[in-house]
């Protein structure tokens, strides 16, 4: 599913004067989302193939940035599958296509570090993100503060 087929609010709409605070700029990959209709867009990587959904955004409450988006992947009806935090910066909106891209390929996904639903790591702690972000190839913006 993509984030335009969850607009209840008519944010993505296309109006006259290129839209409101919540549209996409024409072709751009800037501008305003809201966070409710970018939970459950599919996430492909660089080659096309599916590699998951958002099922949640993890927020730093002291910096207001996104962190993580928490991307499933693999199982059944949500049974089997596994969760993994995704450095928000990994990940480029295709504007086209109404999904995002994450570029890695399906069996080095399937080896990143992950977590049952029931097991949620500790996101704060400083050795997860490090070993996260690297794993992503990407840096923290934020500085830890325990």
């Amino acid at each position: 599913m993509n984030y335009k087929e969850r607009d209840t609010y008519g944010m993505y709409k296309d109006r006259p004067n290129g839209g409101g605070v919540g549209a996409l700029h024409e072709g751009g990959h800037n501008g305003l989302m809201g966070a409710d209709t970018l939970i459950g867009t599919d996430v492909h990587n660089e080659q096309a193939e599916n590699l998951g959904e958002i099922k949640e955004i993890m927020l730093d409450m002291r910096s207001g940035r996104i962190e993580y988006a928490v991307l499933s992947f693999g199982g059944f009806l949500g049974m089997g599958e596994k969760l993994f935090a995704v450095p928000w910066s990994a990940l480029k909106l295709d504007a086209d296509h109404k999904y995002f891209v994450l570029n890695v390929d399906k069996e080095r996904l399937k080896n990143a570090p992950g977590f049952a639903q029931d097991n949620w790591p500790n996101m704060m702690d400083p050795t997860w993100t490090t070993g996260i972000h690297n794993y992503y190839g990407t840096k923290s913006d934020t500085a830890r503060v325990l």
